[in-house]
């Protein structure tokens, strides 16, 4: 009997999930898709981007599983008073979160659309997610697409798909616009 080897993806837009399934696809993972971002600010950013990973989700046959519920308070309670450290609280709350999913549902391993996106903090968001793998007992899938981003926007871009102007944190928003 062949197990196939399996992974769940953290996403938090359809724009860099794109790339980031067939990378996973091509090794001959079965792939499929988690979205738990409390950090979106406004709510209504937070139904865009959700409604954008659905339509895509559905257009590349990605199985995409969705938290119940919006952890907003959850989310600050673990930043406020952290501000400068946000982005750590954040990655731990959210891969936390798939990481434990994942075991939960059988799957071998999890990983992050986080890493195609130039925007982030790589070697942090590698850093929590090796922390969680050992804490939650299943393994972080690495990999650097930051040079594939572009490639990964440049494919959902025919789909009318939402576009999101910041990372989605009301810090983010703040950063964002205040250079305006």
């Amino acid at each position: 009997m062949v197990v196939m080897k399996s992974v769940l993806i953290h996403v938090c837009c359809a724009h860099c999930a794109a790339y980031t399934a067939g990378y996973w696809r091509e090794p001959g993972y079965d792939v499929s898709a988690f979205w738990y971002n409390p950090n979106i600010h406004p709510y209504a950013e937070h139904r865009h981007r959700l409604a954008a990973m659905k339509s895509l989700a559905q257009e590349i046959d990605l199985p995409l599983m969705v938290a119940g519920g919006y952890d907003l308070t959850e989310y600050f309670h673990r930043v406020v008073g952290h501000e400068a450290e946000r982005c750590r609280y954040c990655f731990q709350l959210r891969l936390s979160r798939t990481a434990e999913t994942a075991r939960r549902n059988g799957f071998n391993a999890f990983t992050t659309t986080l890493l195609i996106s130039p925007h982030q903090k790589h070697e942090l968001v590698r850093e929590v997610g090796d922390e969680v793998a050992q804490e939650k007992g299943v393994a972080f899938l690495y990999a650097d697409l930051r040079k594939r981003y572009s490639e990964s926007r440049h494919m959902t871009k025919g789909l009318n798909l939402y576009r999101q102007q910041y990372c989605g944190c009301l810090y983010s928003e703040r950063e964002r616009y205040a250079e305006e």
